[in-house]
């Protein structure tokens, strides 16, 4: 008989090739129906026959490094739901499954999730240890060929959990962030001085999961500013997650995720695999698209990454903006009834800096904007309160602010507290919205209220103007708020997505603001099926940034679609080329919209806001106002 060929270590595959990673388990287990809020880490020893299905799944779909159903079995995750006295049958059982699951050509990786998960800083370092050391001990003693730390926050729990693995073995170890500042980990070290920091206590392998789709993760690698030596394994999420029809569903295709694979390994990436939303087809997909692909020696150190950080000059424009009292007569409703009428939205800051908000505003003004108009939190992502800023765009910039109010974050308390300080300065224009999910977003461990639907804020608002508080108590006087509401038209079936807005005006709507919209074709469809409305709709053109931004907003951003052409265009497009592009396909799309809607909604991208200036004072240009 002949000598039985060894197969390589995993340290020895990553060597060799790029290993295609599995995709979500928690996401998929809801898909097939499972509830959320229970502990998927017990169907390992109730339902082992649903985990070595999905496992299988993946394996036959051409993953070859499958995660154990172990994200969450530690004793403190266990112990939510009174799991702790099953953690090593648990963590045994997870092993063996996904073992049974696959063939010889692929590895199995012991799944180690966060403890302190960016909120519970003040868990006492010895129950994270022991939590850790349990776990990992079991993992290890079932024969995993490495060990996956994953959905890490900060630096510090996972140089922690590092150290803890390298006492107990010399297995590979894997090492995921989950970043929201494309540069640095939520404890605020830069990536490269993270990786390498791990890198000398022991780790084999760094990268990224959760959080972000492709294009987050790619701008974080794109971001990292100085060499980093170990290889990369790359998990995103299947873009922006969306909740239709009282279920969560994402929007980042096979295809899309079968491109950016091969982008991740120009990289340097040596394991690709999936995140949340993520599915067998996805896999399939990155599977095919790497069969052929070769990886360079050294090539995580060698990978060209280009910087997406823009940085701007400071102006003191805005602090020189005069001061003046914001007319309030005639109203958004009024004026798009008489002419076009042009909002333009901009983020509040994610830190303290105002500076180049207020000189977006400034700018803004000078070129005739009616209104600015700012998100509350969106996508959950914690920005400067609207409010402030609108009352400072009042008081300094003498320009009508617009302010979004998300169901998300404020009770029925809040809310009318919210609302009636709002009244108090003045601030009458509010956009009505749900809010996404906090679970996606910067704090996923805060809580989404949602005691109010956007159809009911949209009444209780409209109830204050009859001076009737939201307990039903009078109140001493009116207040005079004009309420919109929000419309995706990027939808299948835009006659249902019509009969919901139609509800929202029977709440009570004064106006409508729509998604941005790249298809003059469906301009022409929204104003054909919206022309019966009896209040004005504004239609959303956002000005594309560069390629990259296109392909993320069409595969990953729920309710927008990008055509072919669009897409043709902006493909490969960066810095001042892809901007002068974005802006030549916004003014095309605003030769149709000014023929059909008096409303124009200009969202600016990425605070490059003198984008929005120009498509303002072109829609001034072509209809001589």
């Amino acid at each position: 008989m002949g000598e039985q060929l060894r197969r390589p270590n995993l340290r020895e595959a990553l060597a060799e090739r790029i290993l295609v990673g599995d995709g979500a388990m928690g996401t998929y287990l809801y898909q097939m129906g499972f509830p959320v809020g229970v502990s998927y880490e017990e169907f390992n020893v109730l339902k082992p026959e649903v985990i070595e299905s999905v496992h299988r799944n993946y394996y036959e779909a051409g993953a070859r490094l499958i995660e154990t159903n172990t994200y969450s079995a530690n004793l403190e995750k266990l112990s939510k739901h009174g799991l702790e006295d099953e953690m090593e049958a648990i963590n045994r059982a997870g092993v063996r499954i996904a073992r049974s699951a696959i063939g010889a050509d692929a590895y199995v990786v012991g799944a180690i999730g966060s403890i302190r998960d960016g909120k519970r800083k003040n868990l006492r370092t010895k129950r994270v240890i022991n939590a850790y050391e349990g776990q990992m001990k079991v993992l290890i003693e079932e024969g995993v060929d490495g060990l996956l730390f994953e959905t890490f926050y900060d630096l510090e729990e996972m140089k922690l959990a590092v150290r803890i693995a390298r006492e107990l073995t010399d297995i590979p170890v894997i090492c995921q962030f989950a970043v929201e500042d494309a540069g640095r980990t939520a404890d605020g070290i830069e990536l490269a001085d993270a990786f390498n920091q791990l890198q000398e206590l022991g780790a084999d392998v760094v990268g990224f999961n959760c959080r972000s789709g492709p294009n987050g993760i790619m701008r974080s690698m794109d971001s990292i500013n100085a060499p980093v030596a170990l290889p990369f394994s790359i998990y995103p999420n299947a873009g922006i997650p969306d909740y239709v029809d009282g279920k969560y569903t994402y929007s980042a295709g096979p295809e899309y995720f079968a491109e950016c694979a091969r982008k991740f390994a120009d990289r340097g990436a040596r394991i690709i695999g999936g995140c949340c939303g993520t599915t067998p087809e996805h896999v399939a997909a990155m599977a095919a698209s790497l069969a052929d692909y070769v990886p360079q020696p050294g090539a995580a150190a060698a990978a060209k990454r280009q910087s997406t950080v823009v940085h701007e000059p400071a102006s003191k424009a805005a602090e020189q903006a005069s001061f003046g009292d914001i007319h309030q007569e005639p109203t958004l409703v009024d004026l798009v009834k008489e002419r076009h009428t042009v909002i333009v939205e901009l983020d509040p800051p994610r830190d303290l800096d105002i500076r180049k908000f207020m000189e977006g505003a400034v700018a803004l003004r000078e070129a005739r904007a009616d209104a600015v108009t700012m998100a509350d939190n969106s996508l959950a992502v914690t920005r400067m309160s609207n409010i402030a800023l609108a009352a400072l765009l009042q008081e300094k910039v003498d320009i009508r602010p617009l302010v979004h109010i998300a169901a998300r974050d404020r009770n029925l308390i809040g809310t009318q507290s919210h609302m009636m300080g709002l009244d108090a300065l003045g601030i009458d224009h509010v956009l009505a919205v749900t809010g996404d999910p906090a679970r996606f977003g910067d704090l996923p461990d805060s809580s989404s209220v949602y005691d109010l639907t956007s159809f009911e804020m949209i009444r209780m608002i409209k109830q204050l103007n009859e001076g009737v508080a939201f307990s039903g108590k009078p109140l001493k006087q009116k207040a005079k708020f004009v309420v919109g509401a929000a419309f995706n038209p990027n939808v299948k079936h835009l006659d249902k997505a019509v009969q919901r807005l139609e509800r929202k005006i029977a709440s009570g709507a004064d106006y409508i603001m729509t998604q941005p919209v790249y298809d003059t074709g469906l301009i022409e469809r929204i104003a054909e099926s919206t022309k019966h409305l009896s209040v004005p709709v504004f239609i959303g053109i956002m000005p594309l940034a560069n390629g990259r931004n296109a392909e993320y907003l069409h595969n990953e951003v729920p309710g927008i679609q990008l055509s072919d052409e669009v897409r043709a265009r902006m493909a490969g497009l960066e810095g001042p080329e892809g901007r002068a592009e974005g802006v030549q396909i916004a003014k095309e799309l605003l030769d149709c919209a000014l023929q059909h809607f008096n409303g124009i909604y200009l969202i600016t991208p990425f605070m490059f806001y003198d984008m929005a200036v120009q498509l303002t004072q072109y829609v001034w240009e072509k209809t001589k106002q």
